[in-house]
Parts: structure tokens; C-alpha cells; sequence
């Protein structure tokens, strides 16, 4: 048994591989040398009940497609050709590649702290990866300029909303989807596992999803939180992403709501507003923790992400 080697061609990008894989016989030839390990061309033939030139016609055109390797070695009679199998699975893709993928990927990464409007109540609070960012439990102080440096911020009840650019207007692009992603968690003086709270975030004004954070947690240090934040402080969330689509709204691939792209009409603003808050008949009123960089598991701020 030969050992386990993976091959993934993207459709459209190895024609070579494609065409040679495209033919019974060829493909019959790539088995048996997975499963039997180097032969030359004669006992490949014989094991397939095949002509000795189509073997060799076969073999050739799995060489040049670079999915068998042939070493030429001494025979009784002169030299023979020895094949051997370069991949045990070939897989091909019809996904996008990720070159195809980057191009089609508009992305923007929003500072925490870079929210234009906010309406939160206590307990409350900012904090950079140097210090504390004034007085804790003040919800007027959420709206001081020091609020840009802040790489976490929490509060017990109401919302923080975020101005994102829509670079898809911009550039005259159509949006397939639009996605958020951030870590989040529940938010309770000290920290508690077991604290729900509905995370709602909203989109031009309108609801599209709520999260239930299970807890606030404290039970380790976050992989990038400073090592001065106190271990009673929150630590680190949960990464979550919204997508929403024209089939609809969806938290970590599920459904979440009926909100399609149609619903926000991104294509009316040149910016896309984003909040991220507790809903006022939210039953879970557990607060929230939004880790951004320098904090928490991910060291990532808020990312929008627009397929266009």
C-alpha cells in the first residue's frame, strides 16, 4: 500500500490532470498502482487485460499530467519502465480557488472602539491593551475620542453601532452576501459560565439575527489579552459570523432569520450600518463583551465582508 498522498485540482486549472483522468482505462491504471505499488508496463497490461500499447499511451499521458512517476531501471532484456502512482486521492473542486475567492472578497476590519453612536448602560466600559479608558460604569464616557484605542468594550444593556464603508457601491459591484464576524460574550461584574444573553445585530435599522452567549468567561487568560487585565475580567468570547444572503439570515451557517440582501438595500447607502447590542425584549438580558485586537481568543477586530 502505497503512502497516503492528497491531490486537489480546482476546476478549470489543471486541464491536464482532468484530461487524463477523463478515460476508464487511465483511471483503472491509477488504481491498480495505488493498490500494487510500482510495475512496470507489462504486468500492468497483463494485470488489465489490456494491449501493451495502450498501457504506454496511458502511462504517458498520466506522466505529463504529473499523477505517475517513471523511473527507467535494468531488465534481463535491456530497460524496462517502472510507474508508480504520485497521489493516493485526487480530488477536484468546483469551489472558487482562493485567488478567484480574494478577488471577489471585499473586506473591511473595524476597530472596536471606532463605533459612532451608542446608547449603553452599566456595568460598562472601555479598555485599550495599555489601561483602562476612563471611568468604568460612566456611559457618558463612551463617546470620548480615547474610545478608538479601545480594544475591548462592554456594557450591561442597549448597543454600540458601527459605520462601515460599502466599497461594493464604490466600485460599481453587485453584493452576493455580506458577512460580520466577532467574538463575543455575555458581560457580568467579575465573570460567570453560565450568564445567557441574546446578542442581537442589526443592519440599517433592522434586526437580522440574535446569538444566546452562553456565559462570560474568566476561567483562562485569552491567547492575546494583555497579562495586566485581571483574570476576574471577561477573557475572551466566542468568534460568531452573521451571513446574510438571498435565502436569508445565518449564524455559523444556521438559520437565523428570513432578513435577505433585498431587505437591507445596500445598494440605496454608500455606507452599511452595523449595531451590535442587547434587543429591549430580549429575554436574556446578560450583556455583552466585544473583544477586538489585542484581546480575547482571535486578536481580530469587527471584519465586514462583502462578496460582490
Amino acid at each position: 500500500m502505497m503512502e497516503r498522498s492528497f491531490l486537489t485540482i480546482a476546476a478549470g486549472e489543471n486541464n491536464d490532470a482532468i484530461r487524463a483522468l477523463s478515460a476508464p482505462a487511465r483511471l483503472e491504471m491509477l488504481k491498480l498502482l495505488c493498490a500494487k505499488g510500482p510495475m512496470n508496463i507489462n504486468d500492468i497490461a497483463r494485470a488489465l487485460s489490456l494491449p501493451q500499447s495502450t498501457v504506454a499511451t496511458g502511462i504517458q499521458i498520466l506522466e505529463d499530467a504529473r499523477l505517475v512517476d517513471s523511473q527507467l531501471t535494468k531488465a534481463r532484456k535491456g530497460n524496462q519502465k517502472i510507474c508508480s502512482a504520485i497521489y493516493s486521492e485526487i480530488l477536484i473542486s468546483f469551489e472558487e480557488s482562493a485567488a478567484q475567492r480574494a478577488n471577489n472578497i471585499i473586506e473591511v476590519e473595524m476597530p472596536v472602539g471606532l463605533y459612532t453612536s451608542c446608547d449603553v448602560h452599566a456595568p460598562c466600559g472601555l479598555c485599550s491593551t495599555e489601561s483602562v479608558i476612563g471611568p468604568l460604569d460612566v456611559p457618558d464616557y463612551f463617546l470620548d475620542p480615547q474610545r478608538m484605542q479601545a480594544g475591548l468594550v462592554w456594557f450591561g444593556r442597549g448597543y454600540v453601532e458601527y459605520k462601515f464603508p460599502n466599497n461594493a457601491k464604490v466600485l460599481n459591484k453587485d453584493i452576493r452576501a455580506i458577512e460580520f464576524s466577532l467574538e463575543l460574550s455575555s458581560e457580568v461584574p467579575g465573570t460567570n459560565p453560565d450568564w445567557p444573553s441574546d446578542i442581537t445585530l442589526w443592519v440599517n435599522g433592522m434586526a437580522i439575527g440574535t446569538w444566546t452567549s452562553p456565559g462570560d468567561y474568566g476561567d483562562k487568560r485569552g491567547a492575546f489579552t494583555p497579562a495586566w487585565w485581571k483574570l476576574e475580567g471577561s477573557q475572551y468570547g466566542m468568534m460568531k459570523t452573521w451571513r446574510i444572503s438571498t435565502r436569508g439570515t445565518f449564524i455559523d451557517g444556521i438559520a437565523a432569520s428570513n432578513v435577505t440582501l433585498s431587505d437591507l438595500a445596500l445598494a440605496q447607502h454608500s455606507s452599511i450600518r452595523l449595531r451590535v447590542g442587547i434587543a429591549e425584549n430580549a429575554g436574556h438580558t446578560g450583556g455583552v463583551n466585544i473583544f477586538g485586537r489585542g484581546f480575547g481568543n482571535h486578536g481580530r477586530d469587527i471584519i465586514m465582508r462583502l462578496h460582490v
